[in-house]
């Protein structure tokens, strides 16, 4: 007897007719489906706020977060990893990637590599994975061979380890993990293509714990990216524009202080507000964990 079908690979009763319909008709199917993903998110809030604050504090004891998974569960993972950088001006490494087949399976299909137990362990390995890293298993089915196996190691190794997921996962992958979020999505359009709600409700997922952990952290100030890496023109601009709307003066003021500052937003933002020198911003802002909040008080309303 064949085991039952996983929640993602049952056929959505709401589009059996889909090769009928005209390509408004496919619009308003796929979108009607989409609506469902952020509520299904919402219902798992409690774990997604427990995962943030085991990133944060993976990352707060100068230890990393990493995302590892298969497919578009792989790809997703690393995405996210990558964008943290020049976002938040983090340093590389602090967030990792790992996807089954490696980084050729980013552009091109690995044929077997999610089912290779093996690859899991063996990747966490060459990544290596220390004592206290948050490991972040990503797999749809919640059942990828590749991902329970690193999963159990990590476990093993003392890390703690959490599992984004949209379907039910065995009870031996339950116990491979601190964390389980499950979202439900449910059937998709596409019988069984996860690219779709699950892979929407996964990358939700992701940049709840990210910017949650990187909120924690200090990296903001109210939802200002203060400490954003400024490395193209769209990056400049907005740097400028957020030390210009914090200390309240023009673009000119804003380019010279962050000139001043080596492109820091945050340090040039504490050495204005509080007329101090490069060196007792730096102090400021390591007796504070990095919070400008702390240093420099709320932001005052504009006048009207």
């Amino acid at each position: 007897m064949s085991p039952p079908l996983r929640e993602t690979e049952l056929p959505n009763p709401r589009t059996v007719d889909l090769d009928l319909a005209t390509p408004l008709q496919i619009v308003d199917l796929i979108n009607t489906e989409d609506q469902t993903v952020a509520a299904a998110v919402h219902a798992q809030r409690e774990p997604i706020a427990a995962a943030v604050t085991a990133a944060a504090r993976a990352l707060r004891s100068g230890r990393r977060v990493i995302y590892i998974g298969a497919g578009t569960s792989g790809r997703l993972g690393v995405l996210d990893a990558s964008e943290i950088p020049p976002t938040f001006g983090e340093e590389p490494g602090r967030f990792v990637g790992l996807i089954a087949g490696g980084e050729r399976a980013l552009r091109h299909p690995i044929e077997g590599a999610e089912d290779r137990p093996d690859g899991g362990r063996h990747d966490l390995v060459d990544a290596r994975i220390e004592v206290g890293d948050f490991v972040v298993g990503v797999a749809a089915s919640g059942n990828t061979p590749y991902v329970r196996a690193a999963l159990e190691f990590a476990r093993g190794v003392g890390c703690p380890t959490a599992l984004i997921c949209c379907a039910t996962p065995m009870e031996e992958v339950r116990r491979a993990v601190d964390i389980l979020i499950h979202v439900e999505t449910g059937p998709e359009v596409l019988t069984g293509s996860t690219r779709m709600k699950a892979g929407t409700a996964t990358k939700l997922v992701l940049n709840t714990i990210s910017t949650g952990a990187m909120v924690r952290m200090g990296k903001t100030y109210r939802n200002l990216m203060v400490d954003l890496m400024a490395t193209n023109s769209k990056l400049v601009d907005r740097a400028e524009r957020i030390f210009m709307e914090v200390c309240r003066t023009d673009r000119a003021t804003a380019r010279s202080a962050i000139d001043y500052a080596e492109g820091s937003v945050k340090l040039a933002i504490v050495m204005y507000e509080k007329r101090v020198t490069r060196e007792q911003a730096l102090m400021l802002l390591d007796i504070k964990d990095g919070f400008v909040r702390e240093i420099i008080g709320p932001m005052p309303l504009p006048i009207r």
